[in-house]
């Protein structure tokens, strides 16, 4: 997948939506939270545009709670990150960098999964 390109459109009702551009096939995808795998993400193709792609991934309301709450998408055979989204639970804050934060250490956590992958299947 080199050229595929994932854009948030909107979450409503608790689902995050998204568009697939650049794959030919429907790619599986992965939606991960603090480490952890969140189901019920779906990829289906988009009948009024042919070529892309409508993605969805509903929130669990369990996951959500007082803070900042970083989910990362990726293309889950190749690990690839295609998007990410940050839902910010309690009191308003200003240019929170707490979500710049979580994004970063969950970007940092999926590196670590592919350098240990990449160590383990080099020797």
């Amino acid at each position: 997948m080199a050229e595929t390109h994932l854009t948030a459109t909107r979450i409503v009702e608790g689902v995050w939506e998204g568009v697939l551009t650049g794959a030919e096939v429907a790619p599986e995808i992965s939606v991960s939270h603090l480490d952890t795998a969140v189901d019920g993400a779906t990829v289906t193709p988009d009948p009024s545009h042919p070529g892309q792609f409508l993605v969805r991934v509903p929130v669990p309301v369990e996951l959500l709670s007082e803070g900042t709450q970083t989910f990362v998408i990726t293309e889950a055979d190749s690990g690839e990150r295609l998007a990410s989204f940050t839902v910010v639970m309690g009191q308003p804050l200003d240019e929170d960098i707490r979500a710049e934060l979580a994004l970063l250490r969950a970007e940092l956590d999926m590196l670590k999964r592919a350098f240990r992958r990449h160590c383990v299947e080099t020797m």
